[in-house]
């Protein structure tokens, strides 16, 4: 065995790390959130339809980088509850407009200060500055920018 392949260590690099703080945060979620019907993908879904209104699933796509298909049985999950409303536009089934409803909002509402102690648990013992440095840097690797 070559001396490179036996320094090459998954558990050191980046996707694997990234994956391990992402199924830590969801654990987090799913063991706080008093909704246990209430997935972290629905709640972004949420949150993106209280911020946008109304909006269509491309929408809702772009907002949560969630793949449109997830996206879609995530509405139709949401729609059964009678937290969102989906209306297609006659004759194109695929131009589906989203909304939430009352019940929707109201559970947006509720769950906002959980999320944000979830976040809190999230991040454990980092400091302020480890905190603003990790949350940077994901956005940098995101592509996305500063907040």
């Amino acid at each position: 065995m070559s001396p490179a392949a036996t320094e090459y260590r998954f558990t050191d690099q980046i996707g694997h790390l990234l994956r391990r703080a992402y199924q830590r945060h969801v654990a987090i979620f799913q063991e706080t959130v008093p909704d246990t019907q209430l997935t972290a993908a629905q709640f972004v879904v949420l949150c993106t339809l209280r911020d946008e209104g109304s909006c269509r699933v491309p929408r809702i796509v772009e907002a949560t980088a969630i793949d449109e298909a997830s996206v879609r049985g995530i509405v139709e999950r949401l729609k059964w509850r009678g937290l969102v409303t989906a209306t297609h536009e006659p004759g194109d089934a695929r131009r589906t407009e989203v909304a939430l409803t009352p019940a929707g909002r109201s559970l947006v509402e509720q769950t906002v200060p959980i999320a944000e102690q979830i976040s809190e648990l999230t991040f454990g013992t980092l400091t302020a500055d480890e905190r603003a440095t990790v949350v940077g840097l994901l956005r940098k690797l995101a592509g996305m920018a500063p907040s």
